[in-house]
């Protein structure tokens, strides 16, 4: 307390500066927020509306307030500087302090109105849509949250405290401004583990494994509901507008009853909805009028929009029939967005299904389809670059590549043993030292000699022999995951690395390493590498975006040789951005936003 009092005075001593660019840390909340207070001058406010108690580490209760933006909004830090300067406080326990904030609450403070987006079906652009509308309010000045009550894939990412959410959600988040995703954006996350089991994760850790009776039987009707309100209420009391995204189709008639990820989620925010139509599969007027008859009648006036997405060829075409949907139900169409090809992660391994190969470049990069393949996103970086990356699962299928590329798993095991069935272990251990291997988290971990699970924590209880590409050795001691964000450097070139990892089993590592990782007990050195024989292996996804080391592991691609002298490389965040402003450019110019903000705000 004594270090945030000084710090204060500080700040009081300044006085009011606004944003400030020149700060390295900057935004480390959202775009264009006030810096006046980087300390704020009522902590501990002691205001639920502001933060919470929470018990420490040591037994005592603490006063949180680490999630608030309250005093980062403009309008907040400027009105309460001028009433600290009119007053003529130098002292921040000075008690009209208290007189202060709430008179600042009473100006500036309300709850955000929410706004859902549902599909008609399966890869409407639900994820999308948010992605768009997120920036464009951002853009007219909103501090936006985005919002996946349940959200069903094994591409997730971890935050800055260590909690893991959807990877769509930190895409979302990035569209809206915002520097880091909180857990409370995606507070049910479901990971498949094969068959009809998946991992529930809430609030970012993991909550148990539940088969589909029991997950819509025992946790959707038990703590389920009670989830998804709470974390609604709380991004409601921080952002001015929360938009929601659905979760497949509203329509479920099967489990109508037992939904806390479509209608009932909205019912629960008490938000508006907007049903979104994927034109390009055809039968788009069929599917909206389909899914708001087959909605009960009492819930289809949530239903305040429609978009038509995905659009190809002349858009006009689609008019007379839209006017007749406006007809039929009596709903408006927002907008017809054209299709826009974007370069944005993928949502879950369905896209996968079917894609052989996707790109048309000189260098070839094999990656195994592990059947329970997780994280794949960690290879859209490669597509910046000159390159085809094949989807294999037989042995002969690696023939003529160029490197190959072993990617993230939810059961390492398993998939290794797979591997093994197919025979793809001795097919790739056959290319040893003949092309490049990157091996990525469970990828990393089959490239071992050796993988020990006494407990059958990731499949048969004993060891199994890995591919021996390293001499390393992972053990699953205990069921508990690691999950936390990752810094540093590149070892061979000194230039930066981010991304974070999300496992569970520890290594024991006899391998030169790939990265030095700063930590604040310490640097660590962190994956493995034999140059000699092109092996790399981490555990950080998302290690490809920076251009270093991406661009190094290419250059020993056949094809690959010269790539560090031809086209300036490209960080992977600046081609997301790109495509963030692309996407929500499209949806503004061909969207009624006059509409869309009156449903916003609750005028329709």
């Amino acid at each position: 307390m004594d270090n945030i009092t000084k710090k204060v005075k500080e700040e009081i001593e300044r006085g009011w500066i606004g944003p400030d660019k020149s700060c390295p840390y900057h935004p480390c909340h959202f775009t264009g927020q006030d810096c006046t207070f980087c300390y704020c001058p009522f902590y501990p406010c002691h205001d639920e509306d502001l933060g919470q108690i929470l018990r420490s580490k040591r037994g005592s209760d603490v006063w949180d307030c680490s999630y608030c933006l309250f005093i980062h909004r403009q309008e907040t830090g400027k009105f309460v500087m001028s009433e600290i300067k009119r007053m003529g406080i130098t002292e921040p326990k000075d008690p009209r302090m208290k007189s202060i904030l709430t008179e600042a609450k009473a100006r500036y403070f309300r709850k955000g109105r929410s706004m859902m987006v549902l599909g008609a079906t399966s890869d409407a652009g639900k994820s999308i849509a948010v992605v768009a509308i997120c920036r464009i309010l951002h853009k007219r000045g909103y501090l936006v949250s985005p919002f996946k009550s349940q959200n069903m894939s094994l591409n997730s990412k971890v935050t800055r405290r260590g909690f893991e959410v959807a990877m769509i959600q930190t895409i979302q988040s990035k569209a809206a401004g915002l520097r880091n995703p909180d857990q409370y954006m995606n507070p049910i996350l479901l990971k498949p583990k094969g068959d009809t089991i998946s991992q529930v994760i809430v609030e970012g850790e993991p909550y148990g494994d539940f088969n589909v009776k029991d997950y819509y039987g025992k946790f959707v009707t038990g703590p389920g509901a009670e989830i998804v309100e709470r974390n609604i209420e709380f991004l409601k009391k921080r952002y001015d507008a929360v938009v929601m995204e659905g979760a497949g189709s509203p329509a479920e008639i099967n489990i109508y009853d037992k939904d806390i990820a479509n209608i009932g989620a909205a019912k629960i925010a008490d938000a508006p909805c907007i049903l979104i139509v994927n034109v390009e599969w055809g039968g788009a007027f069929a599917y909206a009028v389909g899914t708001v008859k087959l909605i009960p009648e009492e819930d289809r006036g949530r239903i305040k929009g429609i978009i038509l997405n995905n659009i190809r060829g002349d858009i006009s075409r689609m008019a007379p029939g839209a006017k007749e949907l406006e007809k039929i139900l009596g709903i408006p169409v927002l907008g017809m967005v054209p299709h826009i090809g974007l370069e944005l992660p993928l949502e879950d391994s369905e896209t996968l299904r079917g894609m052989k190969s996707k790109g048309t470049g000189s260098m070839v990069i094999s990656v195994v389809r592990l059947p329970r393949i997780a994280n794949f996103t960690d290879l859209d970086p490669l597509f910046m670059e000159d390159t085809t990356v094949k989807f294999i699962t037989e042995p002969e299928e690696l023939e003529g590549t160029g490197a190959i590329v072993i990617p993230g798993t939810k059961n390492t095991v398993n998939d290794l043993m797979w591997m093994k069935e197919k025979g793809l272990d001795k097919a790739i251990k056959d290319l040893k030292g003949k092309v490049p291997i990157l091996g990525i988290c469970g990828g990393y971990q089959m490239m071992g000699l050796a993988l020990e699970d006494p407990n059958g924590i990731e499949g048969p209880r004993g060891t199994v022999d890995g591919l021996g590409l390293f001499d390393n050795i992972t053990r699953w001691n205990e069921n508990n995951k690691k999950t936390i964000q990752d810094e540093g450097v590149f070892i061979r070139t000194g230039e930066p690395v981010t991304g974070y990892e999300v496992h569970m089993g520890d290594t024991e590592i006899r391998e030169e390493p790939l990265f030095r990782i700063e930590r604040f007990t310490g640097d660590e050195t962190e994956g493995s590498f034999r140059e000699k024989e092109m092996l790399f292996g981490t555990y950080i996804h998302g290690v490809l975006e920076k251009p270093s080391f991406r661009r190094f592991f290419l250059s020993f691609v056949k094809g690959g040789e010269g790539i560090l002298s031809t086209s300036p490389p490209k960080d992977y965040d600046d081609l997301i951005e790109e495509n963030i402003e692309k996407l929500a450019s499209a949806f503004e110019s061909n969207m009624d936003m006059e509409e869309l903000m009156k449903i916003l705000e609750g005028e329709r």
